[in-house]
């Protein structure tokens, strides 16, 4: 009796594959070129038994030849036209999955990258797609035509010969009790197979990525020895598989040998005393060569079939997964409205909290830092105000309305953040600067923005200038490039709040003072948020907010918080110290 979550996998699996991308009509008629191939491959034989049985009769007929040459070129148009609409549909099926996976991936919240590697997506996205395509393109056609042959074989061979067949009957059954266990421990082996992949995937993503951070540190040995690790775990699982493959291969041989073998012996004797023709021995030993296609196409499709299975159950732990809805909520507008968090409580783990029952407000054309010791949480207020993960205790509002009522549409539109990470795109300049516009913006508009950002003249001296290609992550360009690239991108925004997570923080000071001019000249017409070390950021900020283990210890302007906060004090002492250095 199969198990419920047996069941439930296969529940899956066949909704996966019965998508509407493919065409039902389409992949009938692939079906029935295939089955009328099959079919005229059964006539061949039997056209050759009598083409031998009539030449060593004396008796030939030479229309024969042309009916077989007749039926090889419909045999072969037809296999041809079916192979390749049974591929169209595969790739169709394929796409169609990858789509749905793709866009499922981008709507997934950020929690869920939190604990996801990269290569996960990866491996599910193209390697288990890859292996249902492999299943519906080549497999399912073949089971199809395997059905067919078998019964279409099994009764031209009864009507020829019964005595001759019973020594199938008798044979395939046995090969049959031999492989289909096999089978189930294959499924096992090809999902952990497939886990293994991932993770090696995601790890050469990883490594590479940060190659100058395994170089400066001489960390190469210690790479070559983890992923020789990784690769070892990859090798067991296929030692494993091919173990089975190696059972499984040598007991169809020999029973297939067996069959042959014995069907020779007892035919000969057969011949020789008159009983049986030597055509019909010919055509029932060419019938038996057909039969072995169907037969080895039913073990490899049930090996295929698991792993399919396998890649389905881990492509749904993806669809599965809750997704963000951008558009359910209301539409609000920034324009002069407040913005307050009232008594936020973060945690990211549900057992520390992060952030610990906090209130700030903000109005419009304010510019409000956060400052504090690094870990304090000052990113996580961030995260919390863009919406990438919701506050276990409290509560955002613009104006009047809660942020639970708004769409995260409608909501992210109003921010545009700049991370401290100075995330740059493969592409041009021209590219990362218009990416996530909603917008036309101009030739002008973009170097009026680079001016703005004190980019305007390094881009200027590239030879490409806007259509410069800045390599992957913004390899080709220096931390304090990207960075004014950034706040650039920034600045295109129409949005309302600018979130600048130590955006200045790769800048020199000259460059600094003039995107802080910049910054004060923009704050007419936008709430700016930042989270800075440098004191010109800090001075110039209307409202001032010390963060400190996850609360906020003091709020006020540069020269209250000296003159009433301890910490805040000691905080910019250092950073006096620092700059002077």
């Amino acid at each position: 009796m199969k198990s419920p979550k047996n069941n439930y996998s296969w529940k899956k699996f066949g909704s996966l594959i019965s998508q509407k991308t493919v065409s039902k009509p389409l992949f009938s008629i692939a079906i029935i070129f295939s089955v009328i191939s099959t079919v005229v491959s059964l006539a061949v034989p039997l056209f050759a038994k009598n083409f031998i049985d009539g030449f060593m009769g004396k008796n030939f007929d030479y229309s024969i030849v042309f009916y077989l040459i007749i039926l090889f070129v419909v045999q072969v148009v037809l296999s041809g036209f079916a192979i390749y609409l049974l591929n169209l549909i595969g790739l169709k099926l394929v796409f169609a999955i990858r789509d749905r996976l793709w866009n499922k991936i981008l709507y997934l919240p950020i929690r869920y990258f939190d604990n996801t590697n990269s290569g996960e997506f990866v491996s599910r996205m193209i390697n288990d797609t890859g292996l249902i395509k492999t299943l519906v393109s080549d497999q399912f056609p073949q089971i199809i035509n395997g059905s067919i042959s078998l019964i279409g074989i099994v009764a031209i061979l009864l009507v020829m010969d019964a005595k001759l067949t019973v020594i199938l009957f008798i044979a395939i059954p046995v090969l049959i009790l031999f492989v289909a266990p096999l089978g189930k421990k294959l499924f096992g082996i090809s999902k952990g197979l497939q886990t293994e992949t991932a993770a090696f995937s995601s790890k050469i993503s990883q490594v590479v990525s940060n190659i100058r951070l395994v170089k400066a540190t001489t960390s190469e040995r210690v790479e070559v020895k983890n992923g020789h690790n990784d690769l070892m775990k990859l090798f067991q699982f296929g030692n494993r598989e091919a173990k089975i493959n190696a059972i499984i291969s040598p007991i169809t041989v020999f029973v297939v040998m067996g069959i042959l073998i014995g069907i020779i012996i007892y035919g000969g004797i057969r011949v020789n005393a008159g009983t049986l023709t030597i055509g019909t021995l010919i055509a029932f030993l060419i019938y038996v060569f057909q039969l072995l296609s169907p037969i080895t196409s039913f073990v490899t499709f049930f090996s295929q079939l698991q792993k399919a299975k396998g890649a389905t159950e881990r492509i749904y732990e993806i669809l599965d997964e809750d997704s963000e809805i951008l558009e359910l909520g209301t539409s609000v507008s920034l324009s002069d409205k407040h913005i307050y968090a009232k008594n936020l409580t973060f945690s990211y783990d549900e057992k520390n909290t992060v952030i610990d029952d906090i209130s700030f407000e903000s109005r419009p054309g304010e510019m409000i830092a956060f400052v504090g010791p690094s870990g304090a949480g000052k990113s996580t207020i961030f995260s919390l105000l863009e919406r990438f993960y919701h506050p276990t205790g409290g509560d955002i509002f613009i104006g009047e309305d809660s942020m639970k009522n708004i769409s995260l549409e409608s909501w992210r539109s109003q921010f545009s953040y700049v991370l401290q990470d100075n995330l740059l795109l493969s592409g041009t300049i021209r590219e990362n600067l218009v990416y996530g516009l909603k917008h036309d913006v101009t030739d002008e508009d973009l170097w009026q923005a680079l001016e703005l950002a004190y980019a305007d003249s390094f881009v200027a001296d590239l030879p490409e200038k806007l259509d410069a290609e800045v390599g992957e992550n913004g390899v080709k360009l220096s931390g304090g490039q990207k960075q004014r690239i950034t706040i650039a991108r920034a600045f295109l925004s129409k949005a309302q709040i600018l979130l600048l997570d130590e955006a200045t923080a790769s800048l020199d000071v000259r460059t600094e003072q003039y995107v802080q001019k910049s910054l004060l000249n923009l704050m007419k017409h936008k709430t700016i948020f930042v989270i800075a070390h440098r004191i010109d950021t800090i001075k110039h900020s209307n409202k001032i907010i010390f963060v400190d283990k996850g609360r906020i210890t003091g709020q006020g302007t540069h020269e209250e918080l000296i003159r009433s906060h301890e910490l805040y004090a000691s905080f910019i002492q250092t950073q006096v110290i620092n700059d002077e250095n």
